[in-house]
């Protein structure tokens, strides 16, 4: 028999808040993080883009010591903060597991940018031999799990995935995947992120991919909404506890859902742009649909990946309705990132949490910032308040540079 994965821990760092339930009920109420950018002044610096959604009230020093502080980028440090509440969450750290059966895979988009750019501002302006000899671990994406797994002893599978945006996702995916195999019983997964950076923001400025609606951040990200003029860069991150399913009832704990689907593709099309038959997102949800053994009309409620953009929401609609048929214009839909920004590889994780969230609270979130209706965007996107409804199989989305897809469905248990 294969064997069942469920969710038994959940943390988040987020615009929105510095746990689950403060970002839970942000996005369910529509307050959204997106504000002027206050790490460095965008204005003066003359980017095009003034908005941001950071974190917001975080001091290391109330996590970390001061030279844990100095050696850890900021999205490790990110990493380690919502790991250590979903372990709580899921009291795995004080209940008997096999540590060689406890793994961990984080992914990022980008890593540890902030201390690329130190650094070479160190190497450009002091030489060489004033370079940080943490410098090289620092920036690794892989450290956000390196870091996780030495602070709790765990030495199963430890990697980090990459896959842009897609990568929070594919983390969980992957977990998923490891723990059905047999290979581990507990796995904490997810994304992390701190790429608000002046580089970072030029660079997306430069592909015409972020907002420049600086008069009004608030309202500046509008998924599926016909005047959207871009994404509003994120950070934080997300992590889940994964178990094996009777390793969690032997230890009598409260389980959130069931992964009972899981599907991963490639446009194989361009570089950033969706492939304009959608093909590839499409046969994502298809997978992940048949992996779980249900019907798309069996799933009540999708959380897309909507990201404001003028080609990614049409192409989401068009996935939508290639892998969903006439029940397409029935699923209720909403892009929660409206609220949070997008959290680039740290996103399909802080969403995963979203769905599940909404799972136990048989709510949906809504889709803020929609008032013009797109006729290339034509479904159901839950306008700008939340919906109560019966949900018992939840889907979501994330999809990345590099023409990656990935989907994920979540059922109650």
């Amino acid at each position: 028999m294969q064997r069942r994965v469920v969710v038994t821990g959940m943390g988040t760092l987020s615009p929105v808040g510095n746990d689950v339930p403060t970002t839970w009920r942000a996005i369910i109420e529509g307050h959204s993080g997106i504000t002027h950018i206050t790490r460095f002044d965008a204005v003066k610096l003359d980017l095009k883009t003034h908005i941001a959604a950071e974190v917001k009230d975080f001091d290391p020093r109330d996590h970390f010591g001061p030279k844990e502080c100095r050696l850890m980028d900021l999205f490790v440090q990110y990493a380690l903060v919502a790991a250590a509440e979903a372990i709580q969450d899921a009291a795995i750290e004080s209940a008997v597991v096999d540590p060689y059966r406890a793994g961990i895979l984080v992914g990022s988009g980008i890593g540890g940018i902030g201390t690329v750019l130190a650094q070479a501002r160190v190497m450009a302006t002091r030489g060489p031999g004033r370079v940080s000899p943490f410098f090289i671990p620092m920036m690794l994406i892989d450290m956000a799990a390196g870091e996780i797994a030495i602070r709790y002893g765990f030495k199963g599978p430890n990697m980090a995935v990459v896959s842009a945006c897609a990568s929070g996702a594919n983390s969980i995916g992957e977990a998923a995947e490891m723990i059905r195999r047999g290979v581990a019983d507990v796995m904490v997964c997810g994304g992390s992120e701190a790429g608000i950076e002046p580089l970072a923001v030029a660079g997306f400025n430069q592909m015409g991919a972020l907002s420049t609606r600086n008069d009004d951040p608030q309202t500046a990200c509008r998924p599926f909404d016909a005047t959207r003029d871009g994404f509003v860069m994120g950070e934080g991150a997300g992590m889940l506890v994964l178990e094996e399913l009777e390793h969690a009832r032997q230890r009598d704990t409260h389980i959130y859902g069931e992964i009972v689907g899981y599907g991963a593709t490639a446009d194989a099309t361009h570089i950033t742009a969706p492939a304009p038959d959608s093909a590839g997102a499409a046969n994502a949800m298809r997978l992940a649909l048949e992996q779980s053994g249900l019907p798309p009309q069996e799933i009540h409620y999708l959380n897309a990946h909507g990201t404001g953009t003028g080609l990614n929401d049409v192409a989401e609609t068009k996935a939508v309705k290639a892998a969903f048929g006439k029940y397409a214009s029935i699923v209720p839909i909403s892009s929660t990132k409206a609220v949070t920004g997008h959290l680039l590889g740290a996103a399909g994780a802080l969403e995963a949490i979203i769905c599940l969230k909404a799972l136990e609270s048989q709510v949906i979130p809504p889709t803020i910032n929609y008032a013009h209706p797109d006729p290339e965007c034509d479904l159901d996107y839950v306008p700008n308040t939340a919906r109560g409804a019966s949900l018992v199989t939840v889907m979501t989305n994330s999809f990345g540079f590099g023409g990656h897809n990935a989907c994920l469905i979540f059922r109650r248990i």
